[in-house]
């Protein structure tokens, strides 16, 4: 893995240098959960996992001794390291989706005691040439809402804002029975009917966009009807479940449950912006009683939309992040 050299705007008694993964995953992985332990998810929790198992790996060691120099490995990025110690860093993760290059910036980090010195503006500096470099024609990265002095680095590296997205889990003593007010219409949660599917399909898109789809990977044609769908569940064992909240024979909401090996867990929710409350709270609800066997669920949607009734189902907020990009 060649060196890129760049200027960098910081003191120059700490070198930032090329990741090497033969030796630097398990201080890389120390180092991310001293910094992000608290507000970890398990898609980052699994990471850490996979590093600290891939530095124990000697079949994966000896593979990426071999590609160190002639090939760009799935990962890569770049270090702060003083004395022997790493202090810093940043990963690069390359992406090829439908056509699009893509690099995201992850696992900006500072050991604490080395904050304030500049670490994370030349770590993200050169991880952004690096993905440049590479050919990539979007750069993405994702920040807490509440992180002001790194939201300000990114922005003056050429970041913008695009979305802002919160993720939200239960807790197994929230769930409680829906309780409808005597006077409102009935609501209730039934299978989706599928002459409704197009417009769950629209509130899906509008709630989950295209634009990060090369992240998430969401295909709600898999959640649609027809016999191709019901065939390939059948085939593979693809288990999905679904809960549409009705009233008057109107679709007010549906939540999805679509597990995969990144998001057992998690929930997807398509509702009319500023439609009925009660029907998503019902089908939320609906589906914390089916999916009992899991200890927490997750939701994940757009910051500010539909808190109140996310939260009156039994799910409380985890974090808000940030999605910014910038571009080649």
């Amino acid at each position: 893995m060649a060196s890129v050299s760049v200027q960098v705007h910081t003191s120059p008694s700490g070198p930032v240098r090329p990741m090497n993964v033969l030796r630097d995953l398990p201080q890389v992985a120390d180092l991310i959960e001293l910094c992000f332990s608290s507000t970890m998810d398990e898609d980052g929790q699994s990471f850490l996992q996979e590093m600290r198992r891939a530095s124990r790996d000697n079949n994966f060691l000896r593979w990426a001794g071999q590609v160190m120099d002639s090939a760009s490995l799935p990962m890569t990025g770049f270090v702060w390291e003083e004395n022997g110690r790493i202090v810093g860093n940043a990963s690069v993760v390359p992406q090829n989706f439908k056509g699009r290059k893509i690099s995201m910036i992850a696992n900006v980090a500072t050991h604490p005691d080395f904050r304030r010195r500049g670490i994370g503006r030349a770590l993200t500096e050169r991880a952004l040439q690096h993905a440049r470099q590479k050919g990539a024609k979007e750069i993405w990265l994702h920040v807490r809402d509440d992180n002001p002095t790194a939201i300000k680095i990114y922005e003056d590296l050429g970041f913008v804002e695009r979305t802002r997205r919160t993720t939200y889990y239960s807790a197994p003593d929230a769930l409680l029975p829906t309780v409808q007010d005597a006077t409102a219409k009935p609501v209730t949660v039934s299978k989706p009917n599928p002459r409704d599917w197009s417009l769950q399909r629209e509130w899906l898109r509008r709630a989950h966009p295209d634009e990060l789809n090369w992240y998430s990977r969401w295909d709600w044609d898999e959640l649609g009807p027809g016999l191709w769908n019901f065939l390939r569940r059948s085939m593979v064992e693809f288990d999905v479940r679904q809960w549409a909240a009705m009233q008057d024979g109107k679709l007010l909401a549906t939540v999805s449950w679509m597990p995969s090996m990144r998001a057992s867990n998690a929930l997807w929710i398509a509702a009319k912006p500023d439609g009925d409350a009660s029907g998503l709270r019902s089908a939320l609800e609906a589906a914390r009683r089916e999916l009992t066997h899991y200890r927490k669920l997750a939701v994940e949607y757009p910051t500010g939309e539909m808190v109140g009734t996310i939260q009156s189902a039994g799910f409380t907020p985890f974090r808000t992040l940030i999605w910014m990009r910038a571009t080649s």
